[in-house]
């Protein structure tokens, strides 16, 4: 008799969002066994549409905007957010802002192996886009900040990156110029000292969590069937059957969940150990956050180190390495047909520079 075991899967049907309170779940044998019994029939048999509509269940499209219980979205919050993103003031030497690296023209992201900090210094990891990252189940390649208003303090007091000494610092260049004052006054009118840091990380997450890009993917999952070419839905057929579902699903089309990087074969060459450099658990040796495929025709070189310069490789090697498969050029070229109608449209005139408040002699510089 063989023995049963059950995988890790994840099912964004029961949280149509996919945001922050979407975890990963073992879900029952039966229920494992239902999908792992469709993906291994793919193998032999035709796609259909029925088993084309056995997988959509495992998506959901993109929301308008990816709410916080704690960090409500008003207007004065995202315009003091989209003013701190482009804000260089607040990195050593006045160089550096969150667009340098996560350029909203680009996708983003600055399609580098690594981004240069405040002096030319390259970071350790690759930037990821910031573009749909707030329904993602954490930030950072590693997780280690579990919000976008908790990941937007890291890189300005990292030395690295942009380079500030202390929070206070920060504080004090924000308080130096009164159109700060006003702007943190509007989008936090009930703190009796409205510039704090965590505010900065609040209004920045604010501006954030509206950073979306639906496709006609999305339009494709709400029911309009006509939104994907039939080669594109050919690509997904083969996308799923593959397997590349397991881990990139829900709204992000990954996202949701971590995944060991050379899970069914040693990734070649591999130095950073992922999660464990930051938990220490032997259990996260080699583990990242299962990327976003949303936009990823554009979002290359890919993976944490940059070290894959085109798509066509990435998808082989995932194939080879996450799922123990070889597959052949036309499977492949037809995935990424598929990865090509997650692209969606820059929201160009919500991530517009806004007009930044005015340096005053009292302006500090790092």
């Amino acid at each position: 008799m063989h023995e049963q075991k059950s995988i890790l899967i994840i099912h964004p049907a029961r949280n149509p969002l996919a945001q922050q309170t979407f975890k990963p779940m073992r879900l029952p044998l039966t229920r494992t066994f239902l999908i792992a019994s469709v993906t291994l029939s793919l193998a032999s048999e035709g796609f259909s549409q029925s088993m084309l509509d056995a997988y959509k269940p495992m998506f959901a499209p993109l929301p308008a905007e990816a709410p916080a219980p704690d960090n409500e979205l008003t207007d004065a919050k995202i315009n003091l957010g989209r003013m701190l993103y482009y804000e260089d003031r607040i990195s050593k030497g006045q160089k550096i802002s969150c667009n340098s690296c996560h350029k909203l023209d680009g996708f983003g992201q600055d399609n580098l192996p690594f981004s240069p900090g405040h002096d030319g210094k390259l970071g350790g990891r690759s930037s990821p886009s910031t573009f749909n990252a707030a329904i993602h189940i954490a930030q950072f390649w590693d997780g280690r900040a579990p919000t976008v208003e908790e990941q937007a303090k890291g890189p300005v007091l990292n030395p690295i990156e942009m380079g500030m000494p202390d929070a206070d610092f920060v504080v004090k260049v924000l308080k130096s110029m009164p159109g700060y004052v006003d702007a943190f006054k509007a989008a936090f009118p009930g703190d009796a000292d409205p510039i704090s840091y965590n505010n900065f990380g609040k209004a920045v997450g604010a501006f954030e969590r509206k950073l979306m890009t639906p496709s006609r993917w999305d339009d494709f999952l709400k029911g309009k069937e006509d939104a994907l070419t039939a080669d594109e839905k050919k690509g997904f057929e083969n996308f799923a059957k593959a397997g590349c579902v397991t881990c990139h699903n829900g709204a992000g089309v990954g996202g949701h969940m971590y995944q060991k990087l050379g899970l069914v074969k040693a990734w070649p060459d591999l130095k950073d150990e992922g999660r464990a450099a930051n938990t220490k658990a032997e259990s996260d040796k080699f583990m990242f956050k299962v990327p976003s495929l949303r936009n990823t025709t554009e979002t290359g070189p890919y993976l944490h180190d940059g070290s894959v310069k085109d798509l066509p490789t990435m998808v082989k090697m995932m194939a080879e390495y996450q799922l123990g498969k070889v597959i052949t050029d036309e499977e492949c070229a037809s995935i990424i047909t598929f990865l090509k109608a997650l692209k969606g449209e820059i929201p160009t005139d919500y991530v517009a520079k806004p007009e930044l408040p005015a340096s005053t002699p009292d302006t500090p510089k790092a």
